[in-house]
């Protein structure tokens, strides 16, 4: 029992090791790998480069996979690119077996652990957030190989205890049938760990410690990349139909390649034997399988290669294939996956971040960042609604504007928090400071948004008691009121361009403060006009302070308007 219990927490050593070192590596480039991998997805065999490239630096293809979901969610990446990264990432996560065949067998990578320990600590007090991030990965690097280590020395010998595991003995004598039995299990166990890589290190084990043979470790390689499509399907079940759509272009893509494998089963294991021959290895077809034998160093050298080996000429044999077919793929899954249709223009809903947070919690702030323009382009429908409540010509038109104008406010204020707890759901201590400051920029935006709303609102309300008292505006004061909302809807065309350019530039700036003095030049000269007039006709003094009102609030939208340009200069 206490070398099962040890087993297992050696096994969330190694996974916690894995989640550590692959935060620290997001934190210290998160913003330059977001740009990266937008930058990097032109045509698919850019997207596969960068998706091997993410992977190999952060080393979970669970993360580039769910991160990739995410930026399809935010709109960041177009489907088609997605497949691409997707197909990348697939390759690049096999980097993650030839490091712990290589380091976490051929060295004993542990005695170094604990001293590397010891820098991450001293990194960690650094004062500099790059620097505690360094010390995030070194830290999560030794934990990884410490907890491999403690694998190794924890799992049962069966050259003592032949009888410990003698039921997964009993798995290897059905043929075929035994590869589909592995296939399975490394599927299951994959999708308990959520991690491929902690079952590629257990199989990579069970093969050096002569529990299966090389062709059953095979199984098992093929079954843990169907298992790790799971991840991405979870973080894409509640996303947008294109998020959907490209988590199911990643279980297509290994459940084609794994397909294929099973059919040439035989001939690809003696293509991956000779490749390793090839190596100045021997052939693992051709080493005999004993749990009462111990392999000598070079029969176990090749296990290991073996099955690294393996999974790399998967991945790259089925991007080959599939490359050419991305346009296909994308035509299948939106098939399969439908956009739903909605039948009230005004059911609006989050549009990018319906998914929640992201395990990649610094690469998820360009779905926020996104999810932000698109409530300020559902915000700009306020101001027609407003134009058509004051130009309405009968009772039932201005009551359907007017609640619209209730709805929309209702909106804002949901949107407001759905954003907000997104951004709440952030942990502060996994993101870098440069977030953490544009997350606060966020929380003063979505605010100003949702006073957009209040606004719309509230012009509504003085329009209704004007109409309870019987008062209209007159053509020339609805004419003037035109301008006014024409240059608060051009102050929204800044500003959602501004929300849009990846850094505020000095001109945008002076666009929308030049947009915000026309917006109080023309209330200025409103204010001036009506009172005038009113000095000249007190007979129209309740309609002119409805209309004054309005204008106020018009003004107001201004306001709160160049607020948000001004927001994102801080």
């Amino acid at each position: 029992m206490i070398q099962l219990l040890t087993l297992l927490g050696a096994l969330g050593m190694f996974l916690y090791g894995m989640n550590l070192m692959s935060a620290g590596l997001q934190k210290a480039a998160g913003s330059k790998m977001r740009n990266f991998l937008t930058a990097m997805t032109s045509n698919p065999f850019k997207g596969v480069l960068s998706g091997l490239g993410i992977t190999s630096v952060i080393q979970s293809s669970s993360a580039t996979t769910v991160m990739t979901v995410g930026f399809v969610n935010a709109g960041l990446l177009t489907l088609s690119q997605a497949v691409g990264v997707i197909m990348g990432a697939n390759i690049g996560t096999t980097i993650t077996a030839w490091i712990v065949a290589f380091f976490g067998f051929k060295a004993d990578i542990s005695l170094f652990a604990v001293p590397l320990m010891a820098l991450g600590f001293i990194l960690s007090l650094s004062k500099r957030d790059q620097r505690r991030h360094i010390s995030e990965l070194i830290i999560g690097f030794s934990l990884l190989f410490l907890g491999l280590s403690l694998m190794k020395e924890s799992v049962p010998d069966l050259r003592e205890t032949p009888e410990v595991l003698a039921f997964i003995q009993n798995w290897t004598s059905y043929g075929f049938g035994s590869v589909l039995i592995f296939l399975v299990f490394g599927t299951l166990l994959t999708l308990v760990l959520q991690s491929s890589s902690a079952t590629m290190a257990l199989t990579l084990i069970m093969v050096n410690m002569g529990w299966i043979p090389f062709e059953m470790g095979a199984a098992m390689v093929l079954g843990e990349n169907i298992g790790t499509t799971i991840t991405a399907n979870i973080a894409a079940a509640v996303g947008n139909a294109n998020a959907r759509r490209a988590a199911l272009a990643h279980t297509f893509f290994n459940l084609f390649g794994v397909c294929w494998a099973l059919i040439f089963f035989r001939p690809f294991l003696e293509l991956v034997g000779t490749t390793i021959t090839w190596m100045g290895l021997p052939n693992p077809m051709d080493i005999s399988h004993s749990a009462t034998l111990a392999m000598t160093s070079e029969e176990s050298m090749a296990t290991l290669y073996g099955i690294s080996m393996l999974h790399s000429l998967f991945n790259i044999f089925n991007t080959m294939i599939l490359i050419w077919f991305v346009k296909l793929i994308v035509k299948i899954v939106t098939t399969i996956i439908r956009d739903k249709k909605s039948v009230d223009e005004d059911s609006v809903k989050l549009k990018f971040i319906d998914a929640g947070p992201l395990s990649t919690a610094e690469l998820s702030i360009g779905q926020a960042r996104n999810e932000v323009i698109h409530f300020a382009e559902i915000s700009r429908r306020i101001v027609e609604f407003v134009r058509r409540a004051v130009n309405a010509k009968s009772e039932k038109e201005f009551e359907d504007m007017r609640q619209r104008l209730v709805k929309y406010e209702e909106i804002s204020d949901r949107i407001e928090y759905e954003i907000a707890q997104f951004l709440n759901a952030l942990p502060e201590d996994s993101i870098s400071e440069q977030t953490r400051t544009e997350t606060k920029r966020m929380y003063k935006i979505i605010g100003e948004l949702e006073s957009l709303g209040d606004s719309g609102e509230s012009i509504g309300r003085i329009l209704m008691r004007r109409n309870s008292h019987g008062k209209v505006f007159t053509e020339e004061q609805k004419t003037k009121l035109e301008k006014m909302l024409q240059a608060v809807d051009k102050a929204y065309g800044v500003m959602i361009d501004n929300l849009k350019a990846e850094k505020l530039e000095p001109i945008g700036l002076r666009m929308a403060t030049d947009c915000e003095i026309e917006i109080n030049d023309i209330r200025n000269a409103i204010r001036e006009e009506e009172i005038l007039q009113i000095e000249n006709d007190g007979a129209n003094y309740h309609s002119s302070v409805y209309y004054l009102d309005t204008v106020s609030e018009v003004e107001r939208m201004g306001d709160f308007i160049i607020n948000i340009s001004q927001a994102l200069e801080k």
